[in-house]
């Protein structure tokens, strides 16, 4: 995954005002509602600067957040000093992440998953997922899609100017390995009215859906649901970010069988 969100981590904010994460978050906790979980603890997996973590604590849940980037979590701390949110946040990798103990839920928004590029760390990440999910526990997570990657961003360049940072975002998506690279550079503005330059690189992969439901039911993970954005609809040719909804199914059937047997 990479030093990802680094220098980026700074402005992040700034240059995502305009993600609906209020949508997100009502579109997510209905989703939890619908599927029993309707407060408890929950984890967020590449929580980055905690605005959803947040959402989710306003919401009445019991939150803990993991990110694997300092940067972003200390941007997530100081939100927490101004909120007061009780909010657990945990600077770990996905693909290794620890609990003290399972939790209601597990969520991840963002397309942070997309941020996993081998299928076995990705199976890694839903066994983990499955492993620390109570019986019955729910995961729900987004994706971009291999639309999205190929049509929309794949080979096209971005660019913002702002007063407090400006940045040039150019993207290169490799069809045959279904991966997207961006090449980020960043001109923020110091103390001093002076500029400094900060370049990071990102990695995304884009997977088929199909793909994604195969791995999360190796791992013992039941599929609910995949849906469109922000929809209860099966996902379109052209839909850009997918959800998916999966069950723990495991361990009450794993907890009967061992009363069976002691019996």
């Amino acid at each position: 995954m990479g030093e990802a969100y680094t220098g980026f981590a700074d402005v992040y904010d700034l240059f995502m005002d305009e993600i609906p994460y209020g949508e997100w978050a009502a579109y997510v906790t209905g989703l939890l509602e619908k599927y029993d979980v309707s407060d408890g603890l929950v984890l967020e997996l590449g929580c980055g600067t905690g605005t959803f973590t947040e959402l989710l604590a306003q919401a009445g849940y019991d939150m803990i957040g993991v990110d694997n980037s300092v940067e972003m979590l200390e941007a997530a701390a100081s939100k927490k000093e101004v909120s007061g949110a009780d909010i657990l946040y945990l600077g770990q990798d996905m693909r290794e992440f620890e609990l003290y103990g399972t939790v209601r839920a597990v969520v991840s928004v963002c397309d942070s998953m997309n941020y996993i590029t081998e299928e076995q760390d990705l199976k890694q990440v839903f066994s983990l997922v499955n492993n620390y999910l109570d019986p019955g526990g729910v995961f729900i997570f987004d994706m971009k899609t291999p639309y999205y990657f190929k049509e929309i961003m794949g080979d096209c360049v971005l660019a913002e100017n702002r007063d407090e940072a400006s940045y040039i975002w150019e993207n290169t998506y490799y069809e045959e390995e279904m991966m997207n690279e961006y090449d980020l550079t960043l001109f923020i503005r110091q103390k001093d009215g002076y500029f400094e330059r900060y370049q990071e690189t990102h990695l995304q992969r884009a997977y088929e859906p199909e793909t994604v439901k195969r791995i999360l039911e190796e791992v013992g993970l039941q599929v609910e649901a995949i849906y469109g954005e922000l929809t209860g609809k099966v996902p379109a040719q052209d839909s850009q970010r997918i959800y998916f909804i999966a069950r723990e199914c495991m361990k009450d059937a794993m907890e009967k069988e061992a009363v069976d047997i002691s019996t």
